[in-house]
């Protein structure tokens, strides 16, 4: 009995300590027991002598019933203290003696979903709370591995029990996202440096189902894994997705359309909300909306660009209590300076239809080119590359031509009448181009304009049925064969085909059945000539997002011809509160820069070399954490079981789990239950004394 005891006292861990003080409540039978407050009066006797052994008798039997109910309400007290402050024996004490240690890493998911609340508070709080709690239920020599969505340095070393419980105090919400996927395999890698065979594995999160991805996880079978899901009372969020300009010209003086769409994640009805445009602090639009349960909608703004250069904008709306996404910030530059460079064929006019209209057009940045001297080098800024009726392609030409697809941009090619089919079929079809074949001369007209393709669709408000379309008198045919990527833009009155295009890696690639010149074709002179190539050049742009989202390494994909000095660019903030150095990678085609999750603030930015500025950028929160939809503890179990995971446990959330959380922790034999019975069988052995002994 006396072992038993020194065990039961040395081993027995408290979950809840505190309530120890409770014991306190041991003086209260005490003091009544000592002090007996009732007043007595005196009866007074002729002859008491014969009652004198009586009165003995009986007071020596109230005092010994005194003594028994005061130990019994004593140890009532006692037994109710300790079952609220929920003992238990951890099993792997003799480990803990011996010197072996047990590792613990704690996932703690930080994400903006966990600012939710439910009866309890923020449950990114009570994620901490009950992540503290586990590591001060914990013995003394085990080791603890904290994780967030950051992946920050600090948090990748091991720490006992004093620093863990700091490291939980100091972390906070942050805009990073993590999947379950990625938390699991960084937590698993770390554990499994060590030699340690106790290794546990914790997760406090939402478990919501955008990040959530727990049938995507290959759990460690020798690691313990514990979920603890944590439930919102809230899962309705409205928020601002994305928004895109109808067209890909933005410049001063042209009226803009810039589309927004806008999600209800949730079961209540959007009557009347509103959303407002703010275009370099002005507001200068707004759109009404309405939505039901689950569903989005797209909204329209229009406005007139009058601004030159960069443009900063934001689409803004009210929804509470989640609003990390209820405004989008959105940058473009309305500068525009399209490079065009046009490669003459031998024999060609370089004053011709096409050089007149780009070199007069201050929005296009013009080079004038022949086949004889061309500067490969001009092939790395420019936007658009006509070819116009090359006499032949050499084996340098056409690596360029490739390579100019890789890098974006828009490719023209016009055959030449007596265009060698042997070297200029081979270039077609690498360029996914349909070959040529006969020389047709008979004159015919254009019949037919794909203004429902996207190539046309801005051009013509109505198209006009009598509209007089331009005369072909000599064109080729294009070769029999499949070519299911060439779009045909213009079509011939014998169903061929006059222009069209292919998409080629980041390119447009276009071809013209007929020489643009005035003996094949009257189309340089018609009026579908100038919107024809302005199309080609627009279509050619490529501005970049109009956002990219924060605490990622986003790729920043610039011209490679834009760096050329040895200084470092730099991503600056409008308001000069962050600056930071983007990673430099130069690819053959572009340069890229990587972000490296050093841009945590969402909001307007610059890049820079030195005091040049290149570019307007906007930065967001990530819409991953706006569905607020989670896992439910039963679809959590099914996975689980459909798994037949035998080392992934889920503490049910339903019921008080903070005790599971935390005697799981220790591989304790529970005891608050004994205490429950302890304190019953006391109770009901007070009640019987008190009845059989009157």
């Amino acid at each position: 009995m006396k072992l038993l005891y020194v065990v039961f006292l040395t081993f027995m861990t408290f979950v809840s300590p505190l309530f120890l003080w409770a014991l306190t409540a041991l003086a209260i039978p005490i003091v009544i027991h000592l002090f007996n407050f009732r007043k007595y009066q005196k009866v007074y006797f002729t002859n008491v002598r014969f009652l004198k052994e009586l009165q003995i008798e009986s007071k020596s039997k109230s005092r010994l019933k005194e003594i028994l109910v005061l130990l019994l309400r004593c140890l009532t007290i006692i037994c109710l203290v300790l079952a609220f402050s929920q003992p238990f024996i951890p099993t792997d004490s003799n480990i803990t003696n011996s010197g072996t240690q047990k590792i613990i890493s704690i996932y703690i998911d930080n994400s903006f979903s966990m600012q939710s609340v439910n009866k309890q508070g923020p449950i990114f709080e009570l994620a901490k709370q009950h992540a503290k709690d586990l590591i001060k239920a914990s013995n003394n020599a085990t080791k603890f591995h904290i994780v967030t969505n950051d992946f920050e340095g600090k948090h990748q070393r091991y720490v006992y029990k004093e620093d863990a419980l700091n490291l939980v105090d100091e972390l906070k919400i942050s805009p990073s996202v993590r999947s379950a996927s990625e938390v699991l395999s960084r937590q698993t890698d770390f554990i499994n440096d060590t030699k340690l065979n106790s290794k546990k594995i914790y997760l406090f999160t939402d478990a919501q189902r955008s990040t959530f991805n727990l049938s995507e996880c290959t759990p460690d079978t020798s690691i313990s894994v514990t979920i603890i899901a944590l439930k919102a009372n809230l899962e309705r969020n409205i928020y601002i997705d994305t928004c895109w300009f109808e067209t890909p010209l933005q410049q001063k003086g042209f009226n803009q359309k810039l589309h927004a769409k806008i999600v209800n994640v949730g079961n209540s009805i959007i009557s009347t909300s509103s959303a407002k445009l703010i275009l370099n602090n002005r507001q200068i639009g707004i759109s009404s909306f309405s939505l039901n349960p689950n569903s989005q909608a797209e909204l329209d703004f229009a406005f007139e660009c009058k601004e030159s250069g960069f443009n900063f904008g934001s689409i803004k709306i009210d929804d509470y209590p989640v609003n990390f996404d209820d405004e989008l910030f959105f940058a473009f530059n309305s500068h525009l300076d399209i490079s065009v460079c046009l490669i003459n064929g031998i024999g060609q006019e370089q004053n011709n239809a096409l050089s007149a209209l780009f070199k007069n057009d201050s929005l296009f940045k013009f080079y004038d080119l022949t086949e004889s001297s061309i500067d490969y080098n001009i092939f790395k800024s420019a936007d658009v590359l006509i070819l116009n009726q090359l006499s032949n392609f050499s084996s340098g030409l056409s690596a360029e031509l490739i390579r100019f697809t890789k890098r974006g941009g828009s490719l023209v090619i016009i055959p030449s009448a007596k265009a060698p089919l042997n070297t200029y079929n081979p270039v077609l079809l690498s360029l996914d181009l349909p070959g040529l074949q006969n020389f047709d001369s008979v004159p015919i007209k254009t019949d037919k304009i794909e203004i429902e393709s996207e190539f046309y669709r801005s051009v013509f408000e109505k198209l006009d049925e009598q509209l007089n379309m331009p005369l072909v008198n000599k064109h080729f045919v294009y070769t029999k064969d499949k070519y299911t990527n060439y779009e045909v833009l213009l079509h011939l009155q014998n169903g061929e085909a006059f222009f069209g295009r292919s998409k080629l890696n980041n390119s447009f690639v276009y071809l013209f059945s007929s020489p643009l010149q005035e003996t094949c074709t009257n189309f340089s002179k018609h009026a579908l000539f100038v919107p024809t190539f302005y199309q080609i050049a627009f279509n050619s742009l490529s501005n970049g997002p109009l956002f990219y989202p924060v605490s990622t390494n986003e790729i920043i994909q610039l011209k490679s011809d834009v760096i050329k000095n040895d200084q470092p660019p730099h991503i600056v903030k409008l308001d000069k509160t962050v600056d930071v150095i983007p990673e430099i990678r130069n690819t053959e085609t572009n340069t890229n820069l990587f972000t490296q999750l050093q841009l945590t603030i969402p909001g307007f930015y610059e890049l820079l070399i030195s005091e040049t500025k290149l570019v307007p950028l906007a930065f967001n929160y990530s819409r991953i954490e706006s569905d607020l939809l989670c896992y439910s503890d039963e679809e959590l179990s099914q996975i689980i079981d459909a798994k037949a995971w035998k080392s992934v446990h889920l503490i049910d959330t339903n019921q008080s789990y903070s005790t599971d959380i935390l005697s799981a922790g220790n591989d304790g034999i529970k005891l608050w239950k004994l205490f429950i019975i302890l304190a019953l069988l006391f109770l009901a052995l007070e009640v019987t004394l008190l009845r059989l002994l009157k």
